[in-house]
């Protein structure tokens, strides 16, 4: 019998397993694999997308809120006494009168007021730049949280009452306003910053301990007079608050401690401020000028009080 030449038999197997590699190709099996393998990486891909541009934008936002929460910290004065003129716009006469009352008023109440006076707020609104102040010193007793700042900025012409949680009940939100429209800023404008501020701290001193069913009159007044004023600046506040809550946040994830408060119909968290001030109040010896030693004594704020400008 006659044998093909090796060469065609060669030839033969070649074309056989072309053919068998076309078919392969050709078949709804391996049409209907490659399908699936591309549904596959168009699947990962449009997941990957999903999660990973919102992860990213996330994180973007949260190193700018850092950056800027940092770029925005505050350089606060010492706490050297019961006043801090840092604008230097307190005669020392007038001085030593106002830290004489103030110090009556912590040995009768247990109230611990403090009048600052700040050469700028630093690029902050007033209301930041009290109660992040406030809360650095520790105004007021820790139990009690009656801690009180009278704050001034010149510069700015800008005045604002932080009250501390102990004493929101008493020296309302509406009274301060009053204080401030009435007893400080008339002195202000006329350019007595002396007698504005010390207008301002007798008048404090009278509601908390006096004359308070009088300024109370006067609050009550002043609010039915201006009913449509709260529902204006309401979305503002709502803003404000929605910042300092996401500011709070950031500042907690950072390791800062605080504690969450209830506050009519919502909760809000209130950051610890550090303070190289030690707690407990009172004076004691070490170093001179003012009220030597003098710091707070614990106590938190929350925002309560008012502001005003001239």
């Amino acid at each position: 019998m006659d044998r093909e030449p090796s060469g065609s038999q060669s030839g033969h197997d070649a074309m056989n397993r072309a053919t068998v590699a076309r078919l392969q190709m050709s078949s709804p099996t391996s049409n209907a694999r490659s399908g699936i393998q591309s549904s596959r990486a168009r699947a990962f891909a449009s997941m990957r997308a999903r999660f990973w541009i919102p992860a990213f934008a996330g994180m973007t936002f949260g190193i700018f809120a850092l950056l800027a929460t940092l770029a925005f910290a505050l350089d606060f004065p010492a706490l050297t006494g019961r006043v801090v003129d840092q604008a230097n716009i307190l005669p020392p006469a007038t001085r030593t009168q106002i830290e004489t009352k103030l110090a009556a008023l912590e040995d009768k109440s247990g109230i611990q007021l403090v009048v600052a006076t700040v050469s700028s707020l630093q690029g902050s609104d007033i209301e930041t730049f009290s109660v992040d102040l406030a809360r650095a010193w520790k105004l007021g007793e820790a139990k009690k949280n009656n801690g009180l700042l009278l704050l001034v900025a010149p510069n700015e012409r800008k005045v604002r009452i932080e009250v501390g949680y102990g004493l929101e009940g008493t020296m309302t939100d509406a009274l301060s306003k009053v204080i401030i429209q009435n007893a400080i800023i008339p002195k202000f404008r006329s350019g007595d910053y002396a007698g504005g501020i010390a207008s301002g701290v007798d008048a404090i001193i009278d509601a908390l301990t006096v004359d308070s069913a009088e300024w109370q009159k006067k609050a009550k007044v002043r609010v039915e007079q201006q009913p449509d004023l709260i529902d204006q600046i309401l979305p503002f506040i709502i803003f404000l608050l929605f910042v300092f809550i996401v500011i709070s946040m950031i500042r907690n994830a950072r390791g800062q401690t605080g504690r969450w408060v209830r506050r009519g119909n919502q909760t809000i968290f209130i950051p610890s401020s550090p303070s190289s001030w030690s707690g407990g109040g009172g004076w004691s010896s070490g170093s001179s000028g003012g009220d030597s030693g003098f710091s707070g004594g614990g106590g938190s704020f929350g925002g309560g009080g008012a502001s005003g400008d001239w």
